[in-house]
Order: C-alpha cells, then structure tokens, then sequence
C-alpha cells in the first residue's frame, strides 16, 4: 500500500483553460488520461475530492465518460488578484483498487479588464507664464489583467501645448507625465480640456480614459473687446418702455479685477439717451421711451465697455425702428363740383382727392372705393390723388342728389381705413317736356251755358324743376270737323282750365276738337300735345214745328178762309180712311225730339181719331149725311223734353164725293179758282214728267244702239 500511494504521489495530471468559459465547457478527458477505460468507470467510481470545498464548486467528472468539466464560471482576478499566474488544484480518486492523482488546472488570463483611472477627473492650474518642458505628475492606471493584458502606456489627445510620456517605478508600475512643449496664452486659450486614455496589450486592447481639465490662470495685461464692432437691433414703433432692444457683450481675455466689465453710453445726444438706457452690468440696452417710426425711423448708438483696470473699448449700435400700421389712412378733398349738371358725360371729374398714410410700406398702401349706390366711380391718379368720376348718366329726375362714402384701406395687418363722405348735387337741364296726365281728354257741357263757364281743367307735369318743370297751356288748333271751334272756348295759361268763350247750341254744334299744348320754361322750351274733345248736351230749347199742314195757313184761316188748304173725304169713305197726315219735327234730340200728337179740337170729335206718334189722321167711323160737309180739325204736336214744349196745326176737311159736291161747301169763289188752279198746276207737272221719261227713254236707246255699232 505504501509503494502504491508513493507512487500516486508521484503522479500529477496538469490542464490549463482560460478564464470566463460557459459552465458545461470542456476541461479534458481525465479518465482517458488516468488510463481507464469507458467500461472501467462505474466499477472505479471516479470522482474529485479536495481539502477546501472552494476549488470544487468550479469542476465536475461526468459518470459517463470520465471526462472534466467547468461547473461554474472562472474569474481569474477574483482567484488570484494581481498574481502572475494562477491554477487550481483538487484530487482525482479511483476506487477498486483506491488510487489517488493530483490534478491541476492553469487559469489563463484573458483580457476582460480595461485600464482605469482611479478618478476620471484631473483639475490642474497652470500660469500663462510657465515655461515649456515643466512636467506635471499625472498619476497610474489601474488593469486587473497580468501579462501582456496588463497596462502598456498612456496617449493623450492632440493639442498645441502637451503631450504625455509614460514613466516606470522600481516596482514596475506605469505611471503618466504631463510635459508642457509650447508657451500658453490665457488669452487664446484659458483652459484646456484634454482626454487621457491608458492602453492595455490584450488583444483586441482595451483602453480607458480620464478628463484633464486644464486651467490657464491670467496675467492682466488685455483691454476689453466687443463681439461685434457693430450691433444692429430692430424694435417695433409700438413697444413698450422697458423692452430689451439688443444686448452687447464685451469680454477681457484677463481675469479677476482686470476683467470685470462695465458699459455705458460714449457721446450720444441728449434726444437718445431720452430713449434708451444700458445696464452697466449686463449690456442690456432698454427702452425707457415711446418710439415713432413716423418722427425718427432709427438710431445710432454708441457704447463702451471698461474694465476694472481702466481700459476701455467701443462699440456702435445701430437700432432700428419698425413700422407700425398706427396710422388711418389722411383723406383730404381738394375739389369738389357740385352742382354738376346732369348732362355731363360719363367719365366727368367731380371730385379730386388726396390720400395719405404716414405709415410705411405695405401700411402705407392704400386703396380707396366708394361707398353707397351711386352712378360714380374713384379712379386712382398719381402720387396719391384720386379722381371720383361719373360712372354712367346722371338723371336729376331720379336723383337729385348722391351721398357717397370714399372708403381708403391701407394694407396693415389689421388694416386701418377712414372715410369721407361727399354729397354731388345734380342741376337741372331741361330734359323732358311736359307730359299731360291723359293723352286724350273729354268734356261735357249742357248748351245755352253762360259764356266764362269752366269746361275743364287739364294738367300736364315736367319731371324738370325750375323754370324748366314750370308748365304753361295754349291751344294749338281745333279739329278739321270744327271749324271755328277755337274761338268757342280758351285755356288759362298757369292753371289749365279750359272756360267756354260763348254759350253753345246743339243745335248747331254737337261737339269740336282742340289741341291743347303744355310748355315749359326751359330754353330751349319743351312742349307735348293733348286732344279735348267738347261734347254740347242738348237741352229741350226747341218746339216742336209743323211742317203739314203749313204754319202759315193754320195761323190766319179767318182772314183769308179760300186761301186754307182742305182735304176732301168722300161720304163713302169707311172708318180708318186715311185723311191726312200731320207732320212736325224738333231740332232737339234725344227724348227732348220725341214727338206725340193729340186731337186738341173738331168739329165732330168723334169722327176722326189722330195717330198718337204717327199724326196720321183717319176717320174713326163712317161719314154720315148728318156730318157738316166743312169740318175744322185742331192738333197738338207735344216733345217729351223737361219741361215739354207743343206747337198746334189746323187741318180743313171737305166730306163730298164728287166736286160739284164740294163746290157748294165753300164759301168763297176765290177758293174754287184755287183748286182749279192747283189741279191745272198738277196736271202740267204730270205732263212734263211723262215727256221726260219719253225723252230720256228714247236717247238711252240711241246711245246703246250707237254703242253696239262700236
């Protein structure tokens, strides 16, 4: 047993795996190489043992084919800190017969750390005045790795003044220098912020960085300075006081004392400073008064700044001040034409205006319109002048005045605009003649009427106004049917009324035409024509007069009885045997013309019967021998006018059969003769009447014979 343990402990398996590898990753077939085979394991029962239970927890022996395995991750600095090498060892133990192996395994390091610095901030204060070559201890980089994974040097970012050289302790550790190669300036460059990186040698390596802040401290030796040699600010018309125009700034490239700033105003007018105000601290330029763009549309600004040692500098600031649309629109009529007569021609210039903005740009356009309906129109005209023009023909009858509103709009945002209002009054021409309110007038006038009787009243008006609208009647001329009509009646010539010169007779003038005319004032003067027609009413001022029997003969029959015409009704002569007939007319009309007769008187009043609207007289029974041979018939002829009017007619009638019968009846020889010489009278005018019809009846048949010859 002795020789076979001193033996065993001669025996030692050795593995080496790099650190981090997966739990499950492979370590070496251990069983392979202790000399057992697949099928010895179960009998052997291969396992690890150790006498601390830490190196265990990291390896495991699979049962199935003896082979060493990772069982938890590996970290070869948590195991072995800053040691060049690092391994871990257990016992490997065989059973049947019991036999025990060393094994170790060799933890390679791999590269899993970068450099670190232990702060990452570096603050160094260095004077502008240091010499090049000074050196300024940085410190070392810590890296957990060993070897060549371990810290190899230092880099620092390119610059114009530093670089960094990599120093070694007795002790091997690297450590960095910061070497200054040029002069600094303050002025130029008042810190720098540089980074420092430390490398490893892994491969890929790894690197880590610090923050170098670098501090130039001053030497007062600079004046202030502007940023900008000139400032230009713009600030609206409208801001308030206390706005903040613009802000300069001036640095001093010294610190401290020498480079505390302070501004105010150099040589500025008075009328300025009364608008602006800088703040000694800040720069800040202010506003303390209200601006008008319209009184100053700029200013020049003149600034300094000085520092605490007493130098100074200078700055221009140029502000300036925006327009603001705060201006309406200034309308001013320089011309107007009123009245204008309304016969101008379209296109006449009626009114000229003046529009002005005091605003600027787009709040200085303006545009004008009119306001209202009106036949006028605004013509725009140069530098600001608008013209208002008639747009179409004025008619004074229709207006006589046009009230328009000239509206001017600038183009502000909001827009501001006024307006101005101009009245045109229209004069009158004489452009329309009168015109009668009838085109065709009738009257009707009772005749006998009083002379100086109104007839009518005509009217006629003129749209015109003036003397041109005042209208005045004459007549212009009767009807081709009415001669000598005008003198029967006149016109007043300021009224119309129409009077009759005379009293009028139906009876002779039933009705007449004038033409009346109306004229007015104008001058030209203007006229139109009107038709009265005058239509005579009749008035029943005319008896009825007979015309049979003959007034005459009726008027005297006692003084001279032969002369009295009779009629002659034999004694055979049946009842209704026509007698005579009376015949009467009236130059009235109408029911005043209506006639009707009446039997005011006989001798035998019921022998003959008188035709009430015929006047035809008849017997109204059979002539007896008792009857007078002479009979005396009285008639009235009666109108139906208001009152009635009558006139009477005597009628003389002989009752015989034969003329010798007659004879006896008249009284007077005289009478006798008459009627012989009437009866001779009628008998010559038979004659002649029958040898004219001869005559003439022969010559129509030689002119025809002649005429077929033809």
């Amino acid at each position: 047993l002795l020789c076979l343990c001193c033996r065993a402990a001669a025996e030692r398996l050795r593995y080496a795996i790099a650190e981090e590898l997966p739990t499950g990753s492979l370590v070496g077939p251990l069983a392979r190489d202790l000399g057992l085979s697949p099928d010895q394991l179960p009998a052997r029962k291969l396992r690890v043992a150790s006498a601390g239970k830490k190196q265990l927890k990291y390896f495991t022996v699979s049962e199935e084919n003896g082979n060493l395995y990772v069982s938890e991750r590996l970290d070869r600095e948590e195991l072995c800190g800053e040691s060049a090498s690092c391994s871990v060892s257990f016992e490997a133990l065989v059973h049947n017969p019991l036999n025990v192996f060393h094994v170790q395994v060799d933890i390679e390091d791999v590269n899993d750390n970068a450099p670190r610095f232990p702060q990452g901030n570096y603050q160094l204060e260095i004077n502008e005045l240091t010499s090049p070559g000074a050196r300024f201890h940085l410190g070392m980089a810590e890296d957990a790795d060993v070897g060549s994974n371990s810290l190899q040097g230092y880099e620092l970012e390119d610059n114009g003044y530093f670089t960094v050289e990599v120093k070694e302790s007795q002790d091997g550790s690297k450590f960095a220098e910061l070497v200054l190669r040029s002069a600094l300036d303050r002025e130029i460059e008042q810190s720098l912020r540089l980074v420092l990186t430390a490398l490893d040698g892994g491969g890929p390596p790894r690197s880590g960085t610090a923050q170098l802040w670098i501090n130039v401290t001053d030497a007062n030796d600079n004046p202030p300075v502007f940023a900008q040699d000139k400032y230009h600010a713009t600030v609206r018309e409208d801001a308030p006081p206390g706005l903040a125009v613009v802000n300069v700034s001036a640095s001093d490239a010294d610190a401290g004392t020498n480079a505390h700033i302070t501004y105010g105003f150099g040589e500025t007018p008075a009328k300025v400073l009364q608008k602006f105000m800088v703040d000694a601290e800040s720069g800040t330029i202010t506003l303390q008064g209200a601006l008008d763009f319209e009184d100053t549309r700029g200013y020049t600004l003149f600034v300094e700044a000085k520092d605490g040692g007493g130098l100074v500098a200078h700055c221009k600031v140029k502000v300036e001040v925006l327009d603001v649309n705060d201006n309406a629109p200034e309308i001013t009529i320089l011309s107007l034409s009123s009245p204008v007569p309304e016969d101008a021609p379209v296109g006449t210039v009626v009114a000229l205006l003046k529009v002005r903005d005091r605003d600027s740009g787009e709040n200085g356009e303006v545009s004008c319109e009119l306001s209202g309906e009106a036949p006028l129109s605004i013509v725009a005209s140069s530098g600001g002048s608008y013209k208002v023009v008639t747009a179409s023909a004025l008619d004074r009858e229709q207006a006589g005045e046009h009230r328009v509103t000239v509206v001017a709009r600038d183009r502000g945002r909001p827009a501001l605009w006024s307006r101005a209002e101009l009245v045109l009054e229209v004069s009158d021409v004489n452009d329309n003649a009168p015109v009668f309110s009838e085109a065709a007038y009738s009257a009707y006038v009772w005749e006998n009427n009083a002379a100086g009787a109104l007839v009518l009243r005509v009217s006629a008006w003129d749209a015109d106004a003036g003397a041109n609208g005042r209208v005045s009647y004459w007549l212009a001329g009767g009807s081709a049917g009415a001669a000598g009509a005008a003198p029967l009646v006149s016109v007043e010539a300021r009224s119309g009324a129409v009077y009759a010169q005379r009293s009028f007779d139906y009876e002779q003038c039933r009705e007449f035409a004038l033409t009346l005319r109306a004229q007015d004032g104008g001058a030209p003067a203007r006229s139109s024509t009107a038709t009265l027609r005058v239509f005579v009413l009749d008035q029943n001022d005319n008896a009825p007069r007979v015309l049979w029997p003959a007034p005459a003969a009726a008027a005297a029959p006692a003084a001279a009885p032969a002369a009295v015409p009779f009629e002659v009704v034999p004694r055979s002569a049946e009842p209704g045997y026509l007698v005579a007939k009376v015949v009467a007319v009236d130059a009235d009309a109408g029911r005043n013309a209506w006639l009707s007769y009446e039997l005011l008187q006989a001798s035998e009043p019921a022998l003959f019967r008188l035709g009430l609207h015929s006047g035809e007289v008849r017997t109204a029974r059979a002539v007896s021998d008792r009857d007078a041979a002479k009979q005396r018939l009285v008639a009235l002829v009666k109108d139906h006018g208001q009152p009635a009017l009558s006139a009477t007619a005597t009628l003389h009638v002989v009752l015989a059969d034969s003329l010798q019968e007659m004879l006896p009846a008249l009284s007077d020889g005289d009478a006798v003769s008459e009627l012989s010489s009437d009866l001779n009278v009628i008998l010559v005018v038979s004659l002649s009447v029958v040898s004219l019809l001869f005559v003439s009846t022969v010559m129509f048949a030689f002119f025809s014979k002649c005429r077929r010859s033809r």
